[in-house]
């Protein structure tokens, strides 16, 4: 991804976060998700829009609870990826397929001011 938005033109700070937002998602669904199928995949999937905007999406088989930020203790290992999403993107947010599961947690930054 980091190469694919430098190609791009995206600005190094903007590639920096999306890095960063992209290993926050794909450390979650492995932590606290179903793989998609007997495969064992999830998704990830990422896109630069117009604007300068870049959405990062991590699809994955769901787990038996929704991704919501939490406020760990200042010793926890854990607990702070949503709330780092949520101080670098411009909107965050979960997305569920009507059939089989999926769950889809989707991130965008920069563009329109950011």
């Amino acid at each position: 991804m980091r190469a694919e938005l430098r190609e791009s033109g995206t600005r190094e700070t903007l590639v920096d976060d999306a890095v960063l937002i992209l290993s926050e998602l794909l450390s979650n669904s492995c932590r606290h998700a179903r793989p998609l199928d007997e495969s064992q995949e999830i998704r990830a999937a990422w896109s630069r829009d117009g604007d300068g905007s870049v959405t990062i999406a991590v699809t994955d088989g769901g787990g038996p609870t929704r991704p919501s930020p939490s406020v760990p203790s200042v010793t926890a290992r854990g607990g702070r990826g949503l709330t780092i999403i949520t101080t670098l993107a411009r909107a965050w947010g979960v997305r569920e397929a009507e059939a089989g599961g999926a769950v889809t947690v989707w991130a965008v930054l920069g563009g329109q001011g950011g």
